[in-house]
């Protein structure tokens, strides 16, 4: 695992919660600054115990074991065991769109999920490659990273939101005479949610590049997942999920987004350019 990632990510989550913070600090004062303290460490908790429960739910997934699903299961198993984790549990999305995810909170409350067309889809290699990706989001505990990150930047988004309506009824929670805390708070009510977004899909972005490299150096074959990617991107393309408010936040578990590219979703993208993923992925030997 690199050490420079990890260092990046640490400082990247760091100004996650300064941001909220300061938000916090711009809309109450000190009251505000503690109140969003205590939100964060809320929302944190919140996001660590149940998130995998939430997602798992939200896309109806079922777990199965090994004589519903054998070559799926063994292949977690065997990857598993090459990555020196526990096996996580295993879980099949219905629908026809191909991908995976990984979530949660740490090794022993792990879940692996495919969908069940990838199954049909993907050779033995590329299936491998792929589980081998969200293996490694497990071990290098990417699951509950993107998903505080996730949850913070959604509550900078909320508070930012509310911040934007006080400001322009004159709710402000600042003392002034003039105009002057009003249209700061509604400048920074607008840039913080967008700045928040930003970090969170660096975050996103570092951690789908990291995972790759675990699980090409796991397997030892960074073709097969270069292979499998390209098959996940042109399926995207023909059959993208519906993007709605509850799923669309989710992106980023995904291998690759599974919502519709138009210009603004390639811009604020979870993850980095297949094209990019695949090529280095290709360059790496073993």
């Amino acid at each position: 695992m690199s050490i420079k990632n990890q260092f990046k990510t640490v400082m990247l989550l760091g100004a996650l919660t300064g941001i909220l913070l300061l938000v916090g600090q711009l809309v109450g004062g000190p009251q505000g600054l503690t109140i969003a303290l205590i939100f964060s460490i809320v929302m944190n908790l919140g996001a660590y115990w149940f998130s995998d429960k939430l997602v798992l739910a939200m896309y109806k997934a079922k777990e199965v074991k090994e004589t519903d699903a054998p070559k799926l299961y063994q292949i977690v198993k065997e990857v598993s065991q090459l990555a020196n984790i526990p096996m996580p549990k295993v879980y099949i999305v219905p629908g026809n769109f191909l991908n995976a995810f990984a979530t949660g909170r740490n090794y022993k409350h792990a879940a692996v999920a495919v969908t069940k067309p990838l199954l049909e889809v993907m050779n033995e290699d590329e299936l491998k490659g792929v589980i081998a990706h969200e293996i490694s989001h497990i071990k290098n505990r990417d699951t509950l990273i993107q998903s505080v990150s996730a949850t913070i930047a959604g509550v900078i988004s909320y508070i930012a939101f509310m911040a934007r309506w006080a400001a322009i009824f004159g709710g402000v929670g600042r003392d002034s005479d003039d105009g002057g805390g009003m249209i700061e708070l509604l400048v920074l009510a607008i840039l913080t949610p967008l700045l928040a977004t930003i970090i969170q899909l660096a975050i996103s972005r570092s951690r789908e590049f990291l995972a790759d490299a675990s699980a090409a150096k796991t397997i030892h074959n960074g073709e097969s997942l270069a292979s499998a990617l390209e098959k996940l991107e042109a399926n995207a393309k023909k059959h993208p999920l519906k993007a709605m408010a509850t799923t669309e936040t989710t992106a980023h578990l995904f291998i690759v987004n599974p919502f519709r590219g138009g210009v603004l979703v390639k811009l604020f993208s979870t993850h980095p350019a297949v094209a990019e993923r695949t090529k280095r992925l290709r360059a790496m030997t073993f």
